[in-house]
């Protein structure tokens, strides 16, 4: 008797790198208050760690080319680098109250990163810093728009001894789609930055389940994240006219127009005209 053939097997669900953050708890308002000077030792080590990421993503890249994947130095390393730097910036944006050490693994640390660096398509690391663009454009517009209204949001907390729910997810989005931003920039994951706006309920694989894994985010969270984007392309349109300005106040006749410094993802920013006469 003809039986039908046995149904193909679900395609396998993309990876995405993860952000394990605890659930918003009591903070200590002195280590709120002074949260940005007890940050400056990490600042200056951030700095450091991300100068020489850059050369190892650059050799890195070379070596994914011809290999598939990155060498295992340069997975080890980056692999520590961007845990690090994002446990310093949850720290930094009040997600949580737990100074971070000066290492790169942290076991017994409240916010976790979860990598698994492997196999890469040639043709996307060729082709890396120019797909990264647009994913770069919209972790910089949620971020810039944060940092807007950084000083209100640091005042809840201070006041409030905890961070209220919404601006935590608002928060913890950002944090998560910039880190994952990192991770493909840097040739971590093959997986593109996606679901700035959270998950479905009960997408979390694997692990600890966390207040990120699965992030579901409440109307009042995905609310706040609008409002983020809005706040970034305003920042953005206003530091383009100033430097507009500026370009056409400076204007040198015998050398020609000023061109703007390149924007640079990550943390290189971006070069000024001044420096780049």
């Amino acid at each position: 008797m003809w039986q039908a053939p046995p149904a193909p097997p679900p395609f396998a669900t993309e990876w995405l790198p993860v952000l394990d953050i605890p659930k918003p708890g009591p903070q200590n308002r002195l280590t709120v208050l002074f949260r940005i000077l007890l940050l400056i030792p990490q600042f200056i080590v951030v700095w450091l760690l991300s100068v020489v990421a850059f050369f190892v993503a650059v050799i890195g890249w070379f070596g994914a080319l011809f290999l598939g994947r990155l060498p295992g130095f340069a997975a080890d390393y980056l692999s520590g680098y961007v845990p690090y730097e994002t446990r310093v910036t949850t720290y930094l944006m009040l997600t949580h109250d737990s100074y971070p050490p000066f290492r790169f693994r942290t076991p017994e640390y409240p916010a976790q990163v979860e990598l698994r660096p492997g196999e890469l398509n040639r043709l996307a690391v060729f082709f890396r810093l120019i797909l990264v663009i647009p994913a770069a454009i919209i972790q910089g517009l949620v971020f810039a728009g944060w940092w807007m209204v950084a000083l209100i949001s640091w005042v809840v907390v201070l006041v409030l001894g905890r961070m209220p729910e919404p601006l935590f997810e608002s928060t913890a989005a950002i944090l998560r789609y910039r880190m994952r931003y990192m991770a493909y920039l840097l040739m971590l994951t093959p997986a593109y930055p996606k679901r700035l706006f959270g998950d479905e309920p009960g997408e979390a694989e694997g692990g600890p389940v966390s207040a990120t894994r699965p992030l579901v985010l409440s109307g009042a969270g995905r609310g706040l994240l609008v409002v983020f984007i809005i706040l970034g392309i305003v920042s953005w349109g206003t530091s383009s006219i100033t430097a507009s300005l500026d370009s056409d106040d400076d204007y040198d006749h015998s050398s020609g127009p000023l061109m703007p410094g390149p924007l640079v993802p990550g943390p290189l920013g971006h070069v000024s005209p001044d420096t780049a006469r």
